[in-house]
């Protein structure tokens, strides 16, 4: 390689592993070039798959159905037009290459017709769904799968044209579609479209994450164990009802995030990919090596032109097919270490070069970053890994791997571990700003408290841990109970310094920014197969006598404060004081300033610090009344610096303010007049 790679200039104690980080690069640009020989270099291009394999339309409204088994010796297409037994005239030919194919005239299938194949191959046979099935449904009687003829009549056409998400900063409602209603049962598309959308954008969030979009057979796995790659789960309603929730989003100004599973897929054949064509190894590495010993899943083997083919053309399909903003990588940690990082601590570089990295996997995730990219330049991915890797959000041709974000999953950590372990006088401002700026300046991080791993049973919220049973006897808005006023102080003051201090993004599960009580637990055999749990209880912050409102005031109000600072991640974090027996914490970031007391029984009535010279106005004050505090800072007042007429630094004063125990307020640097210019004089 001639030229250094600028991820090696940048972080020089890299240099030890720059022949990982180098090889790793041409491995990429190598498969690149094998990939698109014969599309002139366009990976999209060759990213069509979708557009080969499984049910089309051909000429004059004929069909056209392909389906890659190398391994099979017949295929029978079976379903509803056939009475499900194998016949001739629905026999696919063998092509060549391990492609098949089966042409059929205009009326040998009609729209909404269930089908399978069967697939015989030496020494077995076996009913499959096609593994580029777009419409996948399940029998309510039998709980079967079976794929779906889908030609609708209209196809839903898009309203908003070339969107272009303004996610500066990016602020992501992460979201479930079958447990956003509040009845108990499964959500629809269409009721999160017009229910649940609206409360979104009028709580300031600028993208949605939409999990359990791809088919999978078990509701309670939360969509991690995927079936039919290309089908949106039919259990929401129809690819059609998905488009206008997501072109409603779009007319919103909201961008829409899928959570893609690329990591693994769900063992089970009669629905997946698992034994296709009799070969367990069509799809997935040889032997143990694929298989996941922790997830009880099958592992993508990536080192195959043919999945590569599978999973960037699924990129492409979910892009281009139903107009998504982009993906959050599931379990990248598991495709980028042979032991999928499992017991590791990884405690040094030398971790993450040792030989244990999976290059083909690397190599994949390099390559779909760069088709999405193409197919998209706004197109936004992100990474949900845990051990560090450098360079997994760097782009490709700087040496990463090419990810725009890659998920902060210390932080919850953290707060968990305080909560848990730390007395209230021992949370210290060093440690809470530390953890929450210590990242690698190029690459840009997603921020959260919270996702949808520390609501599920087995885990607690936030508000849960803080608050746990006194949350069903002490909410109503004239209850005072300190449980409950300590667990709602802690709360916003969480939510503000952990998206205070973002350098690319903040997340938030649905219902978590005004405390959504309980857990989520799915329908299983341990809960009656109950859905009293997978929902979301809206009634409780629309009710004007509970206090869920005020913390939802306040999610409100620092996501306004932050979305009215243009590119404010982009700003720097200017640690301006810390003290950690007072437990104080001020720092800057552009015109902003927060200011943090998280004594449980101090209040400091004259508290001063350095700050930048001028006129301070008070934004939030998380003691507000409207917030459900006690309301006793005076917000209208403004706050001046004081020169240091001894120690005189350069452009900073001393600037004084109250503050009560345990809040939290921000402020913002009022800009000084101008004077009125005046008019040339006549002559």
């Amino acid at each position: 390689m001639e030229k250094k790679l600028s991820i090696l200039r940048s972080d020089p104690w890299l240099e030890p592993y720059a022949p990982a980080i180098e090889g790793r690069h041409e491995d990429a640009l190598r498969k690149l070039a094998e990939l698109t020989a014969a599309t002139d270099g366009s990976l999209s291009d060759f990213a069509n798959a979708h557009k080969y394999f499984g049910l089309h339309r051909g000429p004059r409204g004929s069909w056209i159905f392909r389906e890659f088994a190398p391994n099979a010796s017949e295929i029978f297409l079976i379903g509803d037009f056939n009475g499900w037994q194998p016949s001739a005239k629905y026999a696919l030919q063998n092509i060549g290459g391990g492609t098949w194919e089966l042409k059929l005239p205009a009326k040998a299938l009609k729209n909404g017709e269930f089908f399978k194949m069967l697939v015989r191959w030496p020494g077995g046979e076996g009913e499959r769904i096609p593994a580029y099935a777009t419409r996948v449904v399940q029998d309510p009687q039998t709980h079967l799968f079976s794929a779906q003829v889908y030609a609708p009549e209209k196809p839903y056409q898009f309203k908003v044209k070339n969107f272009k998400p303004d996610v500066k900063p990016l602020l992501i409602y992460e979201c479930h579609i079958g447990m956003a209603q509040e009845t108990e049962g499964v959500g629809t598309y269409d009721e999160f479209r017009r229910l649940v959308l609206p409360r979104i954008a009028k709580d300031g969030y600028n993208a949605i994450q939409i999990m359990a979009i791809q088919e999978h057979p078990y509701y309670g796995s939360f969509g991690y164990h995927v079936s039919s790659f290309f089908a949106a789960s039919s259990r929401f309603g129809t690819p059609e009802q998905l488009k206008e929730l997501i072109d409603e989003a779009h007319s919103m100004g909201i961008a829409v995030i899928m959570d893609i599973v690329h990591s693994h897929a769900v063992k089970n054949e009669a629905e997946g990919l698992a034994r296709l064509d009799g070969n367990r190894d069509l799809y997935f590495y040889p032997g143990n090596r694929g298989e996941h010993p922790a997830w009880d899943s099958l592992c993508f083997d990536y080192g195959k032109n043919s999945v590569l083919h599978f999973l960037l053309s699924n990129c492409k399909y979910w892009l281009e097919e139903f107009k998504f903003d982009g993906f959050r990588f599931d379990g990248v940690t598991s495709m980028l270490y042979y032991d999928h990082g499992l017991g590791k601590a990884f405690g040094s570089y030398g971790d993450y070069y040792d030989g244990g990295q999976d290059t083909n996997a690397i190599t994949y995730l390099s390559l779909a970053n760069l088709l999405i990219h193409q197919v998209n330049p706004r197109a936004i991915t992100i990474a949900e890994e845990m051990s560090g890797m450098p360079g997994l959000a760097v782009k490709f041709e700087d040496g990463g791997i090419g990810f725009d974000y890659r998920m902060a999953m210390g932080i919850p950590d953290y707060w968990i571990k305080m909560i848990k372990e730390k007395k209230d006088e021992d949370w210290h401002p060093t440690s809470i700003f530390w953890e929450l700026t210590n990242r690698r300046a190029d690459e840009k991080t997603i921020s959260y408290c919270e996702s949808h791993d520390q609501a599920l049973v087995g885990d607690k919220t936030i508000i849960f841990r803080l608050i746990d049973k006194e949350m069903y006897w002490h909410m109503m808005v004239d209850d005072n109970n300190y449980t409950v006023e300590r667990g709602m102080a802690l709360h916003k003051m969480i939510r503000l310094v952990t998206l205070a201090t973002i350098n690319g993004g903040y997340l938030n599960f649905m219902g978590n920014e005004w405390g959504h009580p309980e857990w989520i637990d799915f329908p299983r055999e341990g809960n009656g197969w109950g859905y009293k749990y997978a929902r979301r209880q809206w009634s409780l912050v629309d009710r004007e006598d509970l206090k869920y409102k005020y913390l939802n005031r306040f999610d409100n109000a620092m996501v306004e404060a932050v979305s009215e600072c243009f590119d404010f991640q982009a700003k720097p974090v200017e640690k301006l004081w810390e003290k950690d027996d007072d437990q104080v914490l001020a720092f800057m970031r552009g015109d902003l300033l927060f200011v943090f007391n998280f004594s449980p029984n101090k209040s400091f009535p004259d508290y001063g610090f350095l700050a930048p010279e001028g006129e301070y106005e008070v934004l939030i004050d998380s003691d507000a009344k409207c917030f459900g505090g006690y309301g006793n800072v005076d917000t209208s007042v403004n706050h001046f610096t004081t020169p240091d007429n001894l120690y005189k630094p350069a452009g900073k004063g001393w600037l004084k303010m109250y503050l009560p125990a345990r809040t939290a307020q921000v402020l913002r640097k009022v800009k000084p007049k101008r004077a009125p210019r005046k008019s040339a004089s006549k002559k």
